[in-house]
């Protein structure tokens, strides 16, 4: 089934617009005619059955037939990721959708190198991936922020998990009886943290620094490996 995301409110009858590139996607690609179904999400309505009701020139229009699942949300879990290279940091926005994160915040580190980070790529890439899997809401993507202007202002409600790579509790047994809630986690760059920003995190009474492993993890892997363990150990693959 066709699943795309759409901005307009959904209810019986609703006319959602596609994008101009959705629409050539249907119409161009999947050769959708007048009366095919398409299914439409806005992450708040649930996900709607829709109909094509006219193909235009410049457009195709849908109606909203009927509501086919309720809004679920994803579990509160966010991912801090350091702006790395342009191909692994499109791989981890595609992967942390996938894996249900509900936000991704992109931060700077002493040791980031500059990067030309397209957002506009990003945020195509998050939609993108919720239509193929499955998911009713679409993460947003942060633009980049400082590490410790963001340290300043964060919320101590929101456990924060430090994924270090000198080493700290293996993730697994951390992660066990660790709890739900609002959580977030935390990869850095390619050069990784330097000793005064790790002391930092170490020190704030709501992070919890772990390990993947023995093995240094490039930030897209790290971030994969690290969301794959949270969703195990305390996020929502039970349900």
């Amino acid at each position: 089934m066709i699943r795309l995301h759409v901005p307009q409110p959904l209810s019986v009858g609703a006319t959602p617009l596609p994008t101009l590139e959705q629409s050539r996607y249907l119409t161009q690609v999947m050769r959708l005619k007048a009366g095919d179904v398409v299914h439409v999400f806005n992450g708040t309505d649930g996900e709607w059955r829709c109909v094509v009701a006219e193909v235009l020139k410049k457009g195709v229009v849908l109606r909203a037939e009927l509501r086919v699942r309720d809004q679920i949300m994803p579990p509160d879990v966010h991912l801090l990721i350091a702006t790395v290279k342009k191909s692994a940091l499109e791989f981890a926005v595609e992967k942390a959708t996938e894996l249900g994160a509900a936000r991704i915040r992109l931060i700077t580190t002493a040791r980031t190198q500059t990067q030309h980070v397209r957002m506009d790529r990003l945020h195509a890439i998050a939609e993108e991936s919720a239509e193929q899997t499955g998911r009713l809401d679409v993460p947003p993507v942060d633009a980049p922020q400082r590490l410790d202007a963001l340290l300043v202002d964060w919320d101590a409600g929101r456990r924060l998990m430090f994924c270090d790579e000198t080493g700290g509790a293996p993730a697994v047994s951390a992660l066990t009886g660790a709890g739900s809630g609002p959580w977030a986690i935390l990869i850095g760059p390619e050069g990784g943290f330097t000793p005064e920003e790790r002391a930092r995190l170490r020190a704030l009474p709501h992070a919890l620094a772990v390990s993947l492993g023995p093995r240094v993890l490039r930030a897209d892997t790290a971030a994969t490996t690290a969301l794959t363990l949270w969703q195990a150990a305390v996020g929502d693959w039970e349900r």
